[in-house]
């Protein structure tokens, strides 16, 4: 898979140093992984919501963080669209953003 952008993940882990590791490693998981439908994150991330409109919602640093990207399955593209606390989530619209 290929991940825009990264620059999103390392501007957030310099705000939230805890979680550094852990987008790291989601990081190198995902740019590995040639997921062909929502079945495939199930199997590799149980705990992932999976939304409308191809969008995915992990759980980052035992669900201390939220991670939310839109994938095009066909191109093999991962857009991160969100990274934030719990309450940050809770404020936006995980199906639009």
């Amino acid at each position: 898979m290929r991940i825009i952008a990264k620059s999103t993940l390392r501007e957030f882990w310099l705000k939230h140093a805890d979680c550094e590791q852990a987008l790291k490693s989601w990081y190198r998981e995902t740019d590995k992984s040639e997921w062909q439908h929502p079945n495939d994150i199930k199997i590799e991330y149980p705990s992932a919501s999976i939304l409308a409109s191809n969008r995915i919602v992990f759980n980052i640093k035992g669900n201390s963080y939220r991670l939310i990207v839109k994938i095009n399955y066909t191109y093999q593209m991962v857009w991160i669209r969100f990274i934030g606390t719990h309450a940050e989530y809770d404020r936006i619209d995980a199906t639009t953003i």
